[in-house]
């Protein structure tokens, strides 16, 4: 008996409501990783581009609501993105090795509470759009139906890494425009395509680490799409989303602060390229992973050129 008093012991301790409260906790860890709010990479490379227009269209100085916004917005829209994404591949992923292990690939989430949750960041995100002007409002509606149309237009496009900046990657640079000026200048859809550039860029590099299995699945990308020619096209972008940087920065009539930051990205880029050269995933992920301080050299080029140029 004296060995069993402990184990009773133990389970007549044990509040009641442990058990519930173990599996709340295990719900919200399966959203979170739904979200991914475990790899904050994604957020800071759809947020760079949104403070490059943020700090040019408020002439170095963004107002503080706005720059709020924009933030908390990016946020929730690239974990609402994250969702709708998984969802819309729940039934491909489990056959990648790099995203079997997502809830919904591993049924530890159902694809109801996927939409739930997707519903909910959905909400969060419109609004806080709805403190900022309606030409904005307008823009924003814009970008959430392109972005909820990407996970399912990435299944008959070619190239969905394109499809992505155009649809998630760049939109927030008109959006920020509109939000601190009133208006979508020359110059912010310069910075848009170059957005758009980047993302294609990034994603392609994403891509090249999950070929093998995307074609054994049947799924497109440009790094399929591309084949031989990546490492060369790839190129080829990298170079057009410099020349759109310099053509906006001469329509603002930057400086050397600016011009900087191209160079340094311009440095990151060919680094980037000796990363891949061997088109290994290990390097490939690294080539990704490295585009966030591309978006940082950018903004921080923007941000001196106001505070010295």
């Amino acid at each position: 008996m004296a060995a069993v008093a402990p184990e009773l012991h133990g389970t007549e301790a044990r509040p009641p409501e442990a058990p519930f409260l173990y599996r709340l906790q295990r719900r919200i860890e399966e959203y979170a990783l739904l979200a991914r709010l475990d790899r904050p990479i994604g957020t800071w490379l759809l947020l760079w581009p949104a403070l490059w227009a943020l700090w040019i269209a408020g002439a170095g100085r963004p107002h503080p609501k706005v720059l709020g916004v924009f933030i908390a917005g990016t946020f929730v829209m690239r974990a609402a993105g994250c969702v709708i994404n998984d969802f819309a591949d729940r039934n491909i992923d489990p056959h990648v090795r790099r995203t079997r292990d997502r809830p919904l690939a591993a049924r530890r989430a159902s694809p109801r509470e996927a939409l739930y949750l997707f519903a909910l960041l959905v909400t969060i995100a419109l609004y806080l759009v709805t403190r900022l002007d309606l030409l904005t409002i307008k823009l924003a509606f814009i970008g959430a139906a392109l972005t909820v149309s990407y996970p399912f237009v990435k299944r008959v496009f070619p190239m969905p890494q394109l499809y992505l900046g155009i649809s998630f990657g760049g939109w927030s640079v008109p959006m920020a425009f509109a939000a601190e000026s009133g208006a979508v200048p020359r110059v912010a859809w310069v910075l848009y395509i170059a957005a758009v550039m980047w993302a294609a860029i990034y994603d392609t590099m994403y891509a090249m680490v999950d070929r093998e299995d995307d074609l054994k699945v049947g799924v497109k990308s440009s790094a399929i799409l591309f084949a031989d020619m990546d490492k060369l096209l790839i190129g080829v972008m990298q170079a057009m989303m410099l020349f759109a940087l310099v053509l906006a920065g001469r329509s603002m009539h930057f400086g050397e602060w600016y011009d900087a930051g191209i160079v340094a990205a311009a440095g990151l880029f060919l680094y980037q390229q000796w990363l891949i050269r061997k088109r290994e995933p290990a390097g490939c992920l690294k080539a990704f992973l490295n585009n966030q301080y591309v978006g940082m050299v950018i903004f921080v080029g923007i941000l001196l050129q106001y505070l010295y140029g």
